[in-house]
């Protein structure tokens, strides 16, 4: 059986893997185990309002009272259904993705996303062929339109920071963060150049984000910008540029923020949870810092269980997944952001000085199309030689070769200690791999 749920919730292009029909019965198998309350959010792709109104239908019929918040980002509807008291959340949202894609994630009474277990048991549910699964419920929509205010209060309220005198560029990628970033910044007293916040329903990510860094860095050089900052689509990731346009991306966030809650006594086990894809930099710099590192699957989702299994409070993903465990249960974008700004604040220097504490090690990531067919020949013993060759080709460096859970892509990571090694060698596997017949 084909798992509906990738390592970011279920996702595909609307009209052909997703469509409001299968929404429907996913709401209707969440609803049948619940029958209790659900927030629902979503981003503002033109599918999202099709998609966000199936999941709350198939809810009600089950039972369950239906809060529907609106255009809000993904860690605002984790930390509002725990903030509630409600039985799940559910955002409607494909992150990063075109909007062409949506998907659908899913969020425990805890504001953390369900486990493995719970989500199979709901692709059991909605795959089992019944033509009906739970009905004669007499649930309801609620109004929860005061709770995005909630959340703003939280946000602002997080690092005790006040962001005076600071002018910052903020690229919303025309997704969930349009509607609250520039409120959020202005409100602790920072001037906002603010772009990408001009949502139609089909421009999400489209050349602006913190996949497409290009505008953002016109905007901080063109406006004399001290730093800037970028949202992806839903808002659970942030990267930002220094004041003369170079990328700091969550590796160098992360090593920059360590240090400080270190000094604040607020990195638990002094330890700093990464993933296999974060950088061989940032495990150096935190040796030589005294703090711990491990590494999770890639996924925020399994940052944050390593996290909670080991009773750490930091970490994430090199994407700008950043999870600070004391306060939120998943990565957020606009609670990184803040961090960020307010260490640079606190610190009276610069982004770019600040950034220095970590060298990356060359990095590339090579991206193949691949069939769910050419995914699954990784695990062969062929394919497993070719990465045994490319490490010993690397000396020092490191290889990682995984399918994409969100995407269909298999991933190719080489790290080096020069470039052209790294382009060599990833090149080089990339052909063998891709060569592989069918």
């Amino acid at each position: 059986m084909a798992r509906l749920f990738g390592t970011d919730g279920i996702r595909g292009i609307v009209g052909k893997e997703l469509n409001s029909a299968l929404a429907w019965r996913v709401g209707n198998a969440l609803g049948a185990s619940i029958r209790s309350e659900v927030l629902i959010g979503m981003d503002p792709r033109a599918s999202s309002e099709m998609l966000a109104n199936a999941v709350a239908a198939g809810l009600i019929e089950a039972g369950c009272d239906v809060g529907i918040i609106g255009v809000c980002t993904t860690p605002a509807v984790a930390y509002l259904t725990k903030r509630r008291g409600a039985a799940a959340g559910v955002m409607i949202s494909a992150s990063h993705n075109p909007y062409e894609y949506n998907g659908i994630k899913i969020f425990g009474a805890d504001g953390f996303k369900l486990p493995d277990v719970a989500e199979e048991k709901i692709e059991d549910l909605v795959l089992s062929g019944k033509k009906t699964l739970a009905t004669g419920g007499t649930g309801k929509i609620i109004d929860v339109k005061q709770e995005k205010e909630e959340y703003l209060n939280f946000l602002k309220g997080a690092f005790g920071c006040r962001l005076d005198g600071m002018k910052i560029a903020v690229d919303c990628a025309n997704g969930s963060t349009a509607d609250i970033a520039k409120a959020l910044f202005e409100g602790l007293g920072a001037k906002c150049l603010v772009i990408g916040d001009k949502p139609n329903g089909k421009n999400i990510n489209d050349s602006c984000g913190s996949t497409s860094l290009d505008a953002l860095k016109e905007a901080v050089l063109s406006g004399g910008c001290e730093l800037g900052v970028a949202f992806d689509g839903d808002g659970d990731r942030c990267l930002a540029l220094d004041g003369s346009g170079c990328i700091v991306d969550g590796d160098y966030i992360m090593s920059i923020l360590a240090l400080w809650l270190k000094d604040e006594g607020r990195l638990s086990g002094n330890t700093l949870v990464g993933t296999v894809m974060t950088n061989l930099g940032l495990e150096k710099f935190c040796y030589e810092n005294g703090i711990g590192f491990t590494r999770s699957a890639v996924g925020d989702r399994y940052v944050s269980d390593m996290m909670r299994e080991a009773g750490y409070s930091f970490g994430g993903e090199q994407s700008g997944h950043i999870i600070f465990g004391d306060i939120a249960t998943t990565g957020d974008g606009l609670l990184t952001a803040l961090a960020l700004l307010s260490r640079v604040k606190s610190s009276k220097k610069s982004l770019s000085d600040l950034a220095r504490v970590m060298k990356k090690y060359p990095q590339l990531t090579v991206n193949i199309p691949a069939s769910k067919e050419r995914k699954s020949l990784l695990g062969s013993s062929e394919v497993q030689s070719w990465i045994d060759e490319a490490k010993k080709r690397l000396g020092n460096g490191r290889v990682l070769v995984r399918p994409s859970g969100t995407e269909p892509l298999i991933r190719i990571m080489v790290e080096a200690e020069s470039e052209k090694l790294a382009e060599d060698t990833a090149g080089w596997l990339a052909k063998k791999i891709n060569g592989i017949p069918l």
